[in-house]
């Protein structure tokens, strides 16, 4: 009789899979600066940027900048969902809405946020509000198209029998309207916060708020290599992470569902 592996080896096979890609991806790192591939002074050695980056964890300011950051990164992908909750919910909840909002849509969603940058800081100067307005703009529409996707998705069959049933419509949007909806909200929010993360880095580093965005252009502008590969390392870990934690969040909220149920723990 066969005996198939449970989540736990899976997922600890999974993990040790990823400490040797990682392992196997500083290694070569190392190696091409080391050989000449590349001047150092554009690629410098992992451990000189590991050197560096431990250098910045125990360095105050930089816990300062980072938590301007991630305040920045907080802000805008609250006021984004939010906005994008009930205007999303109240469009796809009525028709003609949705038709007569359907090209407005399409022509300001694909403008690129940081062409906004110009017009935000003509608004707010160089303050957090500024950037405020970019990160908000570009996560908005991540949970709004999501929502309203979600809110069409209703069954028209599940719509008609709770109208039958003489359902109010508050009680049609807890028991009908949102268990559809959720799954696509919780899609959206994840993707909402990887792109505010980059959007609030964007922002500092054009517009000059204070904030790692601003500490990695300062590194660019003085010619520190290993110090502008470190921070960019913490701008990975930090999407990494946010990544995971969402990820979590939404297996928890959405246990129920079908497309979790089945899904291997990260």
């Amino acid at each position: 009789m066969r005996v198939f592996p449970t989540r736990r080896l899976r997922a600890l096979r999974k993990a040790l899979l990823g400490v040797v890609g990682l392992t196997g991806f500083l290694v070569v790192w190392q190696l091409i600066p080391m050989l000449g591939l590349i001047n150092p002074l554009y690629l410098p050695y992992v451990t000189d940027v590991l050197a560096r980056l431990f250098e910045q964890l125990v360095d105050l300011a930089f816990w300062r900048r980072l938590g301007s950051t991630m305040t920045s990164w907080a802000i805008g992908l609250t006021v984004a969902t939010v906005a994008a909750l009930v205007l999303g919910t109240v469009v796809g909840l009525v028709p003609f809405l949705r038709r007569a909002t359907h090209t407005m849509v399409e022509f300001l969603r694909p403008i690129p946020s940081v062409a906004l940058i110009p017009l935000a800081v003509l608004m707010f100067g160089i303050q957090r509000q500024a950037a405020l307005v970019i990160i908000i703009y570009a996560s908005f529409w991540q949970v709004f198209v999501q929502v309203i996707y979600g809110v069409a998705d209703v069954d028209a069959v599940a719509r008609d029998t709770a109208r039958s049933f003489g359902l109010t419509r508050r009680e049609q949007l807890s028991h009908l309207v949102l268990p559809t909806t959720l799954p696509y909200l919780m899609t959206g929010l994840r993707l909402a916060a990887a792109v505010a993360l980059i959007l609030a880095i964007t922002a500092e580093m054009v517009i000059g708020n204070p904030g790692l965005g601003r500490m990695i252009e300062l590194s660019r502008s003085a010619g520190d290599a290993a110090g502008l590969y470190a921070l960019v390392v913490v701008t990975g870990l930090l999407g990494l992470m946010v990544n995971i934690v969402f990820r979590f969040i939404e297996r928890q909220v959405l246990s129920w569902h079908q497309s979790v149920r089945g899904e291997e723990p990260l």
